[in-house]
């Protein structure tokens, strides 16, 4: 995994690419490497995990010196992939680098179907002066690109392109539906006016000056493949050999590979299979869990529970009220936009410990809620996207009539004639999903760490997606198949255990022990050109019915704060 980015038009020297890479270089730190020629400008800051040797080290150039390739992720079926390559394509190196070019030049742009992966990448051809640029089906790895006259830049972090002159100018429109709504912007959009997002699923081509969008993921119609009807206990047989590849695919690393648990499902889901493999210079895989010592709200005990059955060794990692702040502020230069507050400070403490462990890629369970239908909120007749809360956490009446006039509820597509799964859907591909592997490439690749998501394989969402309601909820018992599976490894009391929407004392932390740094970061907006955004008075009133006692939701609150914190003299209106 590592961080990549590059200029199609005007040409760069390469001390500017220098100081342009130098932005991400947490990405990757172990080496930083440059290809450029007339039209083109390629960087690339590399994380070594599959073949750490230099001649892996990227930008990487085909055998025939026509492909130019910068990449970031896994390819985890790079072994199969090089077996069909091998009769045409002369391989001088063990990674997927060389694979993921190899492929290209084979196959062209469907070489993107063949492959199960979390990637970005870009390949400029020298014969055509094009470049080709992908993300994978879920959007995993991050792809950021800006289009100013008939120059393309792109790069794996929007602070990046703000180090090649593109503007701090926020997106009014993106900004607005998130404080109205919770929404952080359908998949082309950032939080900027100028910067946008490839789309996972999506491929891009420029060539002389023009630029070209083009889907070559459909979900819809790779669910159709399991229109029949399977018994639940064929469909278990078949889901659990899917999930152990998975795994064994993503355990395919030349570095010490740990794992993510907390006290929930998917990460029992995690726990029962993981031992089944080796990783590197390891007996038993490493566990990391966090904690706040609260008792109301921390998973350790059901941690320690389940780790109690496997043995493996468990880091706690522990966030204090007193860190938090400075944490925070650490983490919105990461970000570039708005995070997921205290459990994402919480989460990024994780891979800052497994870095100085040794331990470079870890797994976690981001993707079951989605495709098994995990969420209270999918089975009830409402819009909802928060588990948990029943008022709104949203507070539009702190806002400025100029921006509540540019917040419109985004609509999301209905494929499906099925309610539920279009509420799995739309949290797949729009809202839950999206955010969570953004606020996570940030965190890990700040610690220069790797994470996995081996839910996420397409195989096992395409196929859990498509399964019968009743399989997935049955008695009220959410992801219902899943712990099934789940219960013939572990515990009843773990498998079977309520879902936990919150899992730190954010809303407690941000009235109390945090109050301080709240009223400093409201104060400040008040001080800034952004006060035009708001309706002061009502910000003030928020903030003290919330002191009151009217807290049964923080997330308003944590929009004031992170938007403080991220907005400095650099950003304009």
């Amino acid at each position: 995994m590592c961080g990549i980015a590059g200029i199609v038009g005007n040409k760069y020297d390469s001390e500017t690419l220098s100081k342009v890479l130098e932005k991400q270089n947490h990405r990757g730190p172990d080496f930083t490497g440059q290809w450029l020629d007339e039209h083109c400008s390629l960087g690339h800051n590399r994380l070594s995990i599959i073949d750490l040797s230099k001649e892996s080290n990227q930008p990487f150039v085909d055998s025939t010196e026509r492909y130019t390739l910068v990449f970031n992720g896994e390819i985890y079926n790079y072994i199969e992939l090089k077996e069909e390559l091998k009769a045409s394509y002369k391989f001088v190196t063990a990674s997927d680098t060389e694979v993921l070019i190899a492929a290209y030049s084979v196959w062209g742009s469907s070489c993107l179907s063949r492959l199960n992966g979390m990637f970005s990448f870009a390949i400029w051809d020298t014969h055509e002066k094009k470049l080709f640029a992908a993300r994978d089906r879920f959007g995993v790895k991050p792809f950021y690109y800006n289009i100013k006259e008939d120059t393309l830049a792109f790069s794996s972090e929007i602070k990046t392109l703000h180090a090649l002159g593109v503007a701090k100018q926020p997106n009014k429109k993106v900004w607005a539906n998130y404080f109205v709504y919770g929404s952080y912007g359908m998949p082309n959009e950032t939080f900027f006016e100028h910067i946008h997002q490839l789309p996972g699923g999506h491929y891009l081509e420029f060539n002389h000056g023009k630029l070209e969008l083009t889907q070559w993921y459909f979900f819809e119609k790779e669910i159709e493949k399991y229109k029949k009807i399977e018994t639940f206990e064929c469909v278990k047989e078949k889901y659990t050999e899917l999930l152990i590849d998975s795994l064994s695919l993503r355990f395919r690393a030349d570095v010490p590979v740990g794992f993510n648990v907390s006290g929930g499902l998917d990460s029992s889901a995690l726990l029962a299979f993981v031992n089944r493999f080796e990783s590197v210079n390891q007996d038993k895989i490493k566990a990391y869990t966090f904690y706040t010592d609260d008792e109301r709200y921390d998973e350790l005990p059901w941690v320690e529970e389940m780790i109690a059955l496997t043995q493996n060794p468990l880091q706690k990692v522990k966030l204090l009220a007193n860190q938090s702040e400075a944490l925070a502020e650490e983490l919105a230069y990461i970000q570039d936009e708005p995070f997921g507050g205290l459990p994402t400070i919480a989460y990024a403490q994780i891979f800052k410990q497994a870095r100085k462990d040794g331990v470079l890629v870890l797994l976690d369970g981001q993707g079951m809620d989605e495709q098994w239908a995990g969420y209270d909120y999918y089975t009830k007749k409402n819009d909802a996207t928060i588990q948990g809360v029943k008022r709104s956490p949203f507070r539009p009446n702190v806002l400025s009539s100029e921006l509540l006039e540019l917040a419109k509820k985004p609509v999301y597509p209905t494929p499906f004639d099925d309610e539920v799964l279009n509420k799995q859907y739309r949290d797949l591909f729009y809202t839950k999903i999206p955010r969570a592997l953004r606020f996570n490439d940030r965190v890990s690749m700040a610690a220069s760490t790797e994470l996995r998501e081996p839910f996420l394989d397409y195989r096992l969402v395409e196929y859990a997606f498509a399964q019968p309601l009743e399989y997935k909820v049955k008695e009220g018992v959410q992801k219902f198949l899943l712990r099934a599976i789940v219960s013939e490894y572990l515990s009843d009391s773990i498998s079977y255990a309520p879902k936990r929407p919150l899992q730190t004392p954010q809303r407690e932390w941000l009235g109390e022990e945090l109050k301080v740094l709240v009223t400093k970061k409201i104060e400040k907006l008040k001080t800034t050109n952004f006060v035009s955004w708001f309706n002061v008075e009502e910000l003030d009133r928020e903030w003290k019915n919330y002191l009151n006692g009217d807290n049964q939701s923080s997330f308003h609150i944590w929009q004031w704060v992170n938007f403080s914190m991220l907005i400095n003299s650099e950003y304009r209106l």
